[in-house]
């Protein structure tokens, strides 16, 4: 590919609900520029962009994939990205290095549950978006309901630039409101015309409306307009472009990708009105080709022929071949050695990369997705890449011993590639969980566990760390005495229990008098106290907020030993536990959920259903309400997808630990019997 100036580079993240036709925009976009022959199909696997095994078979993205092409003199790096809202952290990640945003909206089915999160998460982070009205030749396409619901979401920055000509199978072209032009296409061929007769009042008024709505911006430009003087169309562009960099001013075009229809109209708004890394206001670093050069990783892959590959844009200066860096996280210092352009799994190796341009590099041994690397003094400060949080478990262990062998490093790998992924060992379950943002997240990890890194596994929902604790107080005596020829074992040990307060802990203390057990024994017997709370008590969980007193006990002269004490203090513990009328504490979660207003009281009702205690609901604006209510965890195992299916996707939940809670009694046995069949 030719090499570019910063000022001549667009990096546009293609974003929207699922189905929407994003990668056949994509693949569209591709053939217009003569990068491809012909475009290909997401049903039949030969797109570029969906390249992954994983994405073939399930006919869908569930990764960003970096699609560069060149455009009437410009670099136009096209970032394809899921629409499943289970792969909403790529859509994150897209963003973090995009410039500019189109929402590519379906004309049949309006504005989406998926359209409207990433419009969230870019407007969070001031990211300059348009829009793409796709699927106009589908049955039930409707351009200006789309254009109304778009307008209601997102409000009143929301500004067509182009109206289709003909509807459903009749849609032909599309109307400039800019030039009051028209573009007629014929096999993805077009030409240039007159705006049909049957739509001249309409377009000449929408495009009134239009050309008012721009020239209120610059002062100069209003000033010539109420004169009489009506501006050139390079005149709007430029004054519109300013409302688009600075995410005030939403443009919307329209086509179909599918039959190629003004996907050229798109690619010259996108280099026309789109910002290049330039002009994007306080953006830092200034993204200076001169200065000195430091990277943003923002994707890592694993890729079968060179191993992990990634993926960055140039936040300041050039990037050339063999350029050694300091990663800002590990303290390390990498080498770039051949940084390569990527075209889905296509590697094109590049004598240089400028700043605000993305490209790739193998085999970075210490680096991982988000970190910086930059000239070594140096301090680069980017934004986090914040993702959705993985909160939907399951427990996964080797299907044979050599699997599990294998499993830690396959997991670690796993994470390099999505750490949209969670991987946490649970001490008290002796569980490994693999945590994801929804089931079809979870599946394509596990998928890829198995085709990639050849390690099979066995899954189970996680299990809820219970905990045990006493009610009352009790005593008991541990006696710990063998004899097997030689030196015996002795150690006789006296203590009390009694409940803290929740939340306490474990406490030790002594009484001994006289000597009744040397000083040098008692850390033992404390020692074996501990571990057997750790064994787990009555109900088979581990023991917590106890305090027991070392009362008495006795000792050998020669048989006597701190593994001997240690013993009788394991066997003391669980004889005064039993007589301490032990119970089941239960963990309960803090669960806060942004949703509609509309489904307020279906997720009112479903909370409390899970035995939820709700402690406030306040506005959260935008229609929105919030919840917060402590749910006990046990309650919680699938309630992310559960959520999801409740208020169509449109709920949003975090989950935090709170505290222990006494397990109610109606609960005992079935809890109780669920851990003995683990």
């Amino acid at each position: 590919m030719a090499s570019v100036t910063t000022d001549k580079i667009r990096n546009v993240a293609l974003v929207g609900h699922a189905g929407s036709g994003k990668t056949t925009l994509a693949e569209a976009a591709l053939h217009a520029a003569g990068v491809i022959n012909r475009p290909g199909r997401v049903e039949d696997g030969t797109t570029v962009s969906d390249h992954d095994p994983v994405e073939k078979a399930r006919g869908s993205s569930v990764g960003l994939s970096v699609l560069p092409l060149d455009w009437k003199g410009h670099r136009v790096n096209l970032v394809d990205t899921p629409g499943e809202l289970d792969f909403a952290g790529e859509v994150h990640a897209a963003l973090a290095v995009a410039d500019l945003a189109v929402f590519v909206v379906s004309a049949v089915e309006g504005v989406e549950v998926g359209t409207m999160a990433a419009w969230r998460v870019a407007a969070e982070a001031g990211v300059p978006r348009m829009v793409f009205i796709n699927k106009l030749d589908r049955e039930r396409a409707d351009f200006d309901r789309t254009l109304a619901e778009l307008r209601d979401r997102f409000g009143a920055g929301v500004a067509p630039l182009e109206l289709p000509i003909g509807a459903e199978a009749a849609f032909s072209g599309v109307a400039d409101l800019l030039s009051d032009t028209a573009w007629f296409y014929e096999a993805g061929v077009a030409t240039h015309g007159e705006i049909p007769a049957d739509m001249e009042d309409d377009e000449h008024r929408v495009h009134d409306n239009l050309v008012e709505g721009i020239v209120v911006a610059d002062d100069a430009l209003m000033a010539r307009y109420l004169d009489g003087d009506v501006p050139s169309v390079e005149e709007l562009e430029r004054t519109m472009a300013v409302g688009v960099d600075d995410a005030t001013v939403f443009p919307v075009v329209c086509g179909s990708a599918l039959r190629e229809v003004a996907v050229d109209r798109l690619l010259d708004f996108i280099c026309e009105i789109g910002p290049s890394p330039l002009e994007r206001p306080g953006v830092s670093p200034v993204p200076d080709a001169s200065a000195e050069p430091a990277v943003l990783v923002f994707k890592t892959v694993a890729d079968q022929f060179v191993g992990a590959v990634s993926m960055f844009k140039v936040l300041s200066g050039t990037v050339r071949a063999d350029d050694h860096l300091h990663n800002q996280r590990t303290g390390a210092d990498e080498r770039l050695h051949a940084p390569f352009s990527l075209r889905g799994a296509e590697h094109q190796a590049v004598g240089q990369v400028v700043a605000g341009d993305l490209a790739a590099v193998a085999k970075l041994s210490n680096t991982a997705t988000g970190d910086v690397l930059a000239a070594r003094g140096a301090t680069v400060s980017v934004p986090a890449i914040v993702r959705p949080e993985p909160l939907l478990g399951l427990a996964v262990r080797g299907a044979s011993q050599a699997d599990d062998d294998k499993l830690a490093e396959a997991l670690h790998r796993l994470l390099d590639e999505d750490p949209g992924l969670n991987v946490t060992r649970h001490d008290d379950t002796g569980e490994t969980v693999l945590a994801g943002v929804g089931d079809a997240h979870l599946a394509v990890a596990l998928d890829r566990l198995t085709r990639r890194y050849g390690v099979e596994v066995v899954t189970d929902p996680p299990r809820v760390g219970y905990r045990e604790t006493i009610t009352a107080s009790a005593a008991a005596e541990g006696r710990h005495k063998k004899q097997s020829g030689g030196h015996g074992q002795f150690g006789v040990v006296s203590i009390t229990v009694a409940p803290t307060g929740r939340g306490e802990g474990f406490v030790f203390s002594d009484r001994i008098v006289g000597g009744a057990i040397s000083r040098s024994y008692i850390p033992a017997v404390e020692k074996g106290i501990v571990e057997a709370m750790a064994a787990g008590g009555v109900f088979g969980f581990p023991v917590v907020d106890v305090a027991v007193e070392l009362v008495d006990g006795k000792e050998h002269s020669v048989d006597s030993s701190e593994a001997a004490f240690k013993a009788a203090g394991r066997l003391a513990f669980r004889e005064a536990l039993a007589g301490a009328a032990p119970v089941i504490l239960e963990p309960v979660n803090r669960v806060t959920v942004v949703v509609p207003i509309e489904v307020q009281g279906d997720v009112l009702g479903d909370l409390n259903a899970r035995r939820g205690r709700v402690q406030q609901t306040d506005a959260a604006g935008d229609g929105e309400q919030e919840i917060v209510a402590l749910v006990p965890a046990a309650e919680l195992g699938r309630y992310p997808v559960e959520l999801r299916s409740l208020t169509g996707g449109r709920g949003r939940l975090t989950i935090t630990f709170d505290h222990f809670d006494l397990l109610p009694a109606n609960l005992v046995d079935q809890v109780r019997a669920g851990a003995a069949a683990r």
